[in-house]
């Protein structure tokens, strides 16, 4: 480049080359490198960690005094102490003073002034193991060395940046101990000593070279970046994106770049000399009205601090742009500050751009309402000014009930667009105190800033369940959903967003257990809830194969004769710690932790190699889960437990519920009907209880209907409704042709009352409460007496 222009700009740092003795500060070399700003370094450095130094010295003089504390005379002890204490104060002084100075007030002499506090130090420390190394015992003399090798160490991480103060206190320390060893008789601990010295010596020393070529790099870099910018003032084209400008002293824009001129939207010519920041507020300079962007820059060259991409927005013929602009102060060595010098980049596109990957990043794609991720930082600002003010916020989870059966019978597509409808409906619920987002699926969460009324919290739950409990027309589809609620009050239930969702969570989870469709608050006790549940699936992971399950085999008898015609197969699982757990509990448990499947498997197994050894009469009832219906190798499984046990597949009878055909397309139809061609039987479990629909009688060729015990026992109680569904239910199963199974039967006026309806068999305690296997295959084998007596 011309000479006129930048003057000579070849970095000398491009390879750096240290001079061992600039380092450690004995001359100043006549070379190209300014040396200035690395003394500043070093200077600087140092001082970031004196008080480390000062916490080191006075530690060590405390337990140094603590050590010889009646061996030594007190008035030497602290005479020696005061004078550690008083000149590692002075140091710490002196370094605190010198901090934040710049390569224009560090010179030579100020470097070498450091050497008199490593000296000063290293006397004070040296003089410790020749006072009291030389008397002292050898448990003492060893204490005394570890702490000087620890002091040594601190001094070495603390002083590295001015090495020869830095060796000349290792060397006097390291020094004197070593002549103590040798003067005790210790030469092998001496040379130890010496070797850990010349050590510590030696990364004091890489330590501050490292320090200088860091800065010397800085420099280099700085050099190339005033050149470029140079280059880019002299040689700008005109479709780059960046411009250049400069401004005085008293913030008025000098020699400004052609291409900022036409940004800005101004002439050229008549830009320079105009207030910089006048010029950038536009319109808004009048009114005051600056951006907060206006400001940080304003701050900056008030401060005369360098920045960088500092974003700002700026009217340019009206319309709003952004620009991006970096800048640094400069120095002159006669006039001092003389301004700034920078570059600005327009980055409105970039910025919209950035605007909408940070909108697809916090901002559900379906719903068009905030996701998790904005959930979270906006319950995260709530708890932040609940726990500011003393006020309380809240955070409510909604879990759509029923969704689940609309996504398996009509298709996503439907469901996507059901949530689309459900969105909308929050959105109508909410205030400016409340914000609606989803956390995917079709969970649902709202985060409320001021929970201070603790009714509007309770009213506005309830009135989302109602909400989103009226029917939906979508896709010519009557659709009627609802929703659960578990609501958590901050800080109260969490003091972190992490805690207080959790305990919500707990709250939804409790709404649900409790068959959706209602609301729920927190509860310290759901925890205690919450952990039982964590025991309770470790525990049945490891049941099957530590052998705590066993199965538990119910009578069911003819309702006329009373004969026994087979068994029901109830699973029982004995924890040895937790006791015998009941399969309300840990049943549902399986069926979330997906462990039904290969415990069903074991039930199938089980029951069929049992039944096996029974009366050719006696049939087996085994319950099946949907979920293991919904695996298509299930009828493979069924097959090889007949095959292996050598049952017959009319003696097995496989107990469904309805929730089998709740998820059309799994095959689970398929399945059933795989299964009826083995030749086995099929029962529907619990018919009553929930859709009830004859669409499922139809399809499938079910040999039996189970009645559930809450029918029965209402129905001997007189109940109308009870008595008029069961003599549906058996109507229904004659028209059929299909026997009807009472269950729950346990008094006599209930076996006559189900027997007068047309039932066909009973089971409950009347008859037998689940037997061990011993005692079912003792009924069998009497059954079998029976029937050849006949």
């Amino acid at each position: 480049m011309d000479d006129g222009v930048t003057g000579q700009t070849t970095s000398q740092f491009a390879a750096p080359r240290i001079d061992a003795r600039a380092l450690l500060g004995l001359y100043d070399p006549a070379d190209a490198t300014d040396w200035a700003p690395i003394r500043a370094a070093q200077v600087n450095a140092a001082g970031r960690l004196v008080l480390l130094l000062l916490a080191a010295n006075l530690l060590g003089t405390v337990l140094v005094a603590t050590l010889f504390a009646g061996s030594v005379p007190s008035w030497q002890l602290g005479g020696w102490g005061a004078a550690v204490i008083a000149t590692a104060t002075v140091v710490t002084i002196r370094r605190l003073g010198a901090r934040g100075r710049t390569e224009r007030d560090v010179s030579l002499r100020d470097v070498q002034r450091t050497f008199v506090d490593g000296i000063a130090l290293g006397l004070v420390w040296g003089a410790a193991p020749l006072l009291f190394g030389l008397r002292a015992e050898p448990a003492a003399l060893l204490a005394l060395s570890s702490v000087l090798a620890v002091l040594m160490a601190a001094a070495a991480i603390a002083m590295a940046a001015l090495p020869l103060a830095t060796l000349l206190f290792l060397a006097l320390v390291g020094g004197a101990s070593a002549a103590t060893f040798v003067l005790r008789g210790f030469d092998t601990v001496a040379v130890t000593t010496v070797l850990f010295t010349v050590l510590l010596m030696a990364a004091c020393f890489l330590r501050c070279r490292a320090v200088v070529v860091i800065r010397a790099g800085e420099i280099a870099l700085a050099e190339r970046d005033e050149t470029v910018s140079l280059l880019l003032r002299e040689t700008e084209e005109e479709n780059t994106a960046d411009w250049l400008w400069e401004i005085d002293a008293q913030r008025r824009v000098v020699r400004a770049s052609p291409r900022f001129a036409r940004s800005i939207g101004v002439d050229p010519g008549t830009i320079n000399g105009k207030g910089f920041l006048e010029i950038l507020a536009g319109p808004t300079w009048e009114g005051g009205n600056f951006a907060a962007g206006l400001r940080d820059l304003a701050d900056k060259l008030k401060a005369r601090e360098a920045f960088r991409d500092l974003l700002l927005p700026v009217y340019v013929d009206g319309v709003e742009r952004w620009w991006e602009m970096s800048a640094s102060p400069r120095f002159l060595e006669d006039r001092g500050f003389v301004g700034f010098r920078g570059v600005g980049s327009d980055v409105t596109e970039q910025r919209a751009s950035a605007d909408k990957i940070n909108r697809m990043a916090r901002y559900d794609t379906l719903t068009g309402l905030p996701n998790r991720l904005q959930i979270y930082e906006t319950l995260g600002r709530a708890m932040q000014e609940a726990d500011k003010w003393g006020s309380r916020c809240a955070f409510m989870m909604i879990d759509l009930d029923r969704f689940k059966a609309v996504n398996d019978t009509l298709g996503h597509p439907v469901g996507d667009r059901l949530l689309g409808r459900v969105s909308e409906r929050l959105k109508t619920l909410m205030s400016d105190n409340e914000m609606i987002g989803r956390l995917g699926g079709d969970e649902f969460a709202v985060v409320v800033r001021d929970a201070t009324d603790s009714a509007a919290l309770e009213r506005l739950a309830h009135r989302i369940i109602g909400t989103l409990s009226a029917p939906y027309d979508v896709d010519q589809h009557t659709l009627f959903i609802g929703a659960s609620v578990g609501l958590a009050v901050g800080p109260r239930d969490g003091r972190t967003p992490e805690m207080l969702i959790r305990s919500a969570d707990l709250a939804l989870y409790r709404s649900k257990d409790a068959g959706g469709g209602v609301f729920h608050a927190y509860e310290p006790q759901l925890h205690l809830r919450a952990e039982e549940r964590r025991v309770l699936e470790m525990a049945l992971r490891g049941a099957l194969e530590k052998n705590q399950l066993h199965l538990a085999y119910q009578p069911v008898v003819n309702a006329g004769t009373g004969t026994l015609t087979g068994f029901e197969a109830l699973l029982r699982w004995t924890h040895p710690e937790l006791g015998s757990i009941s399969p309300g509990k840990f049943i549902p448990l399986a069926e979330e932790a997906r462990l039904i499947a290969p415990i069903g498997e074991w039930v199938l197994r089980t029951a069929c190699e049992e039944a096996a050894s029974w009366n050719n009469q006696v049939r087996i009832a085994v319950n099946v889960s949907a979920e293991q219906l919904h695996n298509p190798g299930y009828v493979a499984i069924v097959a090889n437990a007949l095959a292996s046990s050598g049952l017959r597949a009319d003696r097995l009878e496989l107990e469904v519920t309805e929730s089998v055909f709740m998820r059309e397309g799994t095959g689970a139809t398929q399945t059933l009907e795989k299964l009826l061609d083995l030749g086995i039987r099929l029962s529907l479990d619990d018919f009553g209880t929930g859709y009830s629909s004859l669409g499922y009688l139809s399809r499938t060729r079910f040999s039996s209907i189970k009645i559930d015990r809450s029918f029965v026992q209402g129905a001997s109680k007189g109940v109308k409704e009870a008595l008029a569904i069961i003599r549906a239910v058996v109507a229904l199963a004659q028209s059929l042709g299909m026997a009807t199974t009472a269950e729950g039967v346990e008094t006599e006026d209930e076996h006559r009352l189900v027997q007068l309806l047309g039932c066909n068999k009973v089971q409950g305690f009347y008859f037998g409460r689940p037997l061990p296997v011993e005692e079912a295959r003792a009924l069998a084998t009497d059954r079998a007496a029976e029937s050849r007596a006949a």
